[in-house]
């Protein structure tokens, strides 16, 4: 299995060892023609709107739809579940918008509120799952087709899935806990039979 790691800016090395460590190929896409024969595709945490205009220039913000449209796997972390998201709230700056969630950015406020939370996340088993929280995101709304995986205590949603698509608030990249990447690696897996 070959999973890219956009490779634009952000946390795309972290998330290159994660991959390497669940026993996949990582690839990281910094051009359309780096998108040939991945199975999935992880948009890392970094800054969104440096991404998003990154992606207009070298080309890759079509392309990417397209293969998204076609049925390419999608982990969005952080900035990368800004960049899938379909609103963030009449913000002007280029997106992916391939997934039905309402994103508003920095919603927990500056790198000084950065956190960590130990998050219930049934999918993954019983084990809390250690959320790391840098300058997050927050879902404020879903649409009819998105299942919210994890919440914070308050009851905020930190974590979603719509079909092939897959998006956290929270950075699993900066933890040692492989059990995000897995679920995205079965969510491939499902994909492709």
């Amino acid at each position: 299995m070959t999973i890219g790691v956009l490779a634009l800016q952000g946390s795309f090395a972290e998330h290159v060892v994660a991959v390497h460590r669940l026993g996949a190929e990582p690839r990281e896409v910094r051009l359309p023609a780096h998108l040939e024969g991945i199975d999935g595709l992880i948009v890392p945490g970094g800054e969104s709107t440096t991404i998003g205009k990154l992606l207009v220039l070298t080309g890759l913000l079509g392309p990417l739809r397209a293969a998204i449209g076609d049925g390419l796997a999608v982990y969005g972390t952080c900035a990368g579940m800004i960049l899938l998201a379909r609103d963030i709230g009449g913000l002007d700056q280029p997106l992916l918008g391939v997934m039905d969630i309402t994103v508003r950015r920095n919603a927990f406020g500056r790198q000084l509120e950065s956190f960590e939370e130990r998050l219930n996340i049934p999918t993954l088993g019983e084990e809390p799952f250690p959320g790391i929280f840098i300058r997050a995101p927050l879902i404020e709304a879903t649409g009819p087709g998105v299942v919210t995986l994890a919440r914070l205590p308050d009851g905020r949603p930190v974590a979603a899935r719509q079909g092939r698509l897959l998006a956290s608030a929270f950075h699993p990249e900066l933890t040692d806990d492989l059990r995000m990447h897995r679920f995205f690696q079965a969510l491939i897996d499902e994909q492709a039979a």
